[in-house]
């Protein structure tokens, strides 16, 4: 985060958000939870066996069976920024986790060339410097070892976005990076080829409180530099749901989020490892698809 970025992610604020949202967000994460066993699927197109695995920003340890099942002899990290989401992670039990640590992913407290796979779900658009985590990932893989996960992209929360313009000037919703922008970062971090591809979901909700409960619920809250640090007005949130109603359908408030799933490899893999189809999926390079005007 620059001091001169109103979009700039605060790291405290993420950390508050997602402590405060530790014994609720499991109940209220249905898209993050059908995201996580997505991009789990994708884990069986790629032909890797690593001994360590970085679950980053694991949150509550939900990916960890899965990350089990696909490979029963690796020892399990998860890190998250959030120590409540950890202590859920430890609570809960059933995870078979090896560790359970507390730290942000751009700063890894794990030596070089330890993991074969970095698995990160939904958590890169928290991260103040995206470059930064790229090259934190890329130090701590092995050669030839993989990094797979998922984020939110630019359409993410768009209506929403929207509305509050139209009520006043400060930010209430993050920025999102754009696929491309994201693939460039992994070269940059000295990735091998990333695969990317996204797609797009809707939720709906019976009105701008439900949305609203449901972000706060799972820690989405606004920590972008920009942000207003006071309470916000009945006038302003009256604005902000008169603004929303263009988007109603049948009754229901829609609310688009873009997920963008990636995967990259550290040089020294193969050649086309990993770039299998399954289920009638294509993945196709980055530099084959045009970009976002």
């Amino acid at each position: 985060m620059t001091p001169d970025d109103p979009f700039g992610v605060d790291p405290r604020a993420v950390r508050k958000a997602f402590n405060a949202a530790a014994r609720t967000y499991d109940a209220a994460a249905v898209l993050q939870a059908e995201v996580r066993a997505r991009l789990l699927e994708r884990l069986d197109a790629v032909s890797v066996t690593p001994a360590g695995i970085l679950d980053a920003g694991s949150g509550t340890g939900t990916a960890a069976a899965g990350l089990r099942s696909h490979y029963p002899d690796a020892r399990i990290v998860l890190l998250d920024i959030a120590e409540r989401m950890l202590k859920e992670a430890e609570a809960g039990g059933g995870t078979e986790l090896t560790h359970a640590v507390c730290a942000d992913a751009g700063r890894l407290p794990l030596a070089d060339n330890s993991v074969g796979l970095v698995f990160s779900n939904l958590m890169l658009q928290w991260a103040a410097d995206l470059d930064r985590v790229f090259l934190e990932f890329r130090r701590v893989l092995e050669t030839s070892g993989l990094v797979v996960f998922s984020t939110f992209g630019p359409d993410t929360l768009g209506e929403l976005r929207a509305a509050w313009s139209e009520a006043d000037g400060y930010n209430h919703v993050n920025r999102f990076i754009d696929m491309h922008d994201i693939g460039d970062a992994l070269v940059r971090a000295g990735f091998a080829e990333p695969v990317m591809d996204l797609e797009h979901f809707t939720l709906t909700y019976p009105d701008l409180r439900a949305l609203m409960l449901d972000l706060k619920a799972i820690g989405a809250r606004n920590a972008t530099a920009g942000r207003n640090r006071s309470l916000t007005g009945r006038g302003r949130l009256t604005a902000v749901e008169k603004a929303y109603r263009r988007w109603r359908r049948d009754g229901r408030l829609i609310s688009t989020w873009e997920v963008i799933y990636g995967i990259a490899w550290v040089p020294g893999t193969p050649r086309g490892t990993g770039q299998q189809t399954s289920g009638g999926e294509v993945r196709v390079p980055m530099d084959l698809i045009p970009r976002r005007r």
